[in-house]
């Protein structure tokens, strides 16, 4: 593989989570060698040091990739806004994936994973699977998180949840369009092995 992966995040939990579920999605890929996340302190810091970053970097064989929560937005709009913002900082290749509408989503795409890791059996109940069969749906998925599981923490947890959440049975369309875009991205790099399911 020539280059490392950057990605640029919204916030550390989604780094907790990242560190530890990339390795697990793409064996053989190290933490700094392979790929390298960088979290912000929100949108608004994200945003306001996108180009900043991008046109600075000095190492032309890594590539980007934004994850940013859409948060309910108009995703369109808010691709094409980053877009430019890429495309002015010299980096028209990047990678941009939202995430409909919170990591959490993630989370609720995959029942059984999510009562594993927190250690709350009842969490993966027929019910359940039913009330979230489509998580990118929810508008709040971390408030749905809050009511299954009261004591969730977002960064602590989301180191746990990275060793259990598979991404072949998730119900997440924006987890699989991340791993699908992350692939890609690794396959143009040179980086050949395929991701677990």
């Amino acid at each position: 593989m020539k280059g490392r992966i950057i990605f640029l995040l919204e916030e550390p939990s989604m780094q907790a989570f990242l560190e530890d579920w990339l390795p697990r999605v793409f064996p053989g890929w190290i933490k700094g060698q392979h790929f390298l996340c960088i979290p912000h302190e929100g949108k608004s810091d994200l945003d306001r040091s996108l180009g900043i970053k991008l046109k600075a970097w000095r190492l032309p064989d890594d590539r980007f990739v934004i994850v940013r929560d859409n948060d309910n937005t108009d995703c369109l709009a808010l691709k094409a806004k980053l877009r430019k913002q890429c495309s002015a900082a010299g980096r028209p290749d990047t990678l941009i994936r939202l995430i409909c509408q919170e990591l959490e989503s993630w989370y609720l795409g995959d029942l059984p994973a999510l009562a594993r890791a927190l250690e709350i059996p009842k969490i993966d109940t027929e019910a359940n699977r039913k009330r979230y069969q489509h998580p990118d749906d929810w508008h709040k998925p971390s408030e749905q998180v809050k009511r299954l599981a009261p004591r969730f923490q977002k960064t602590r947890d989301a180191r746990i949840m990275a060793q259990h959440l598979a991404p072949g049975t998730n119900r997440s369309h924006s987890l699989k369009v991340f791993v699908e875009g992350v692939r890609r991205l690794a396959d143009d790099m040179g980086y050949r092995e395929d991701p677990i399911h």
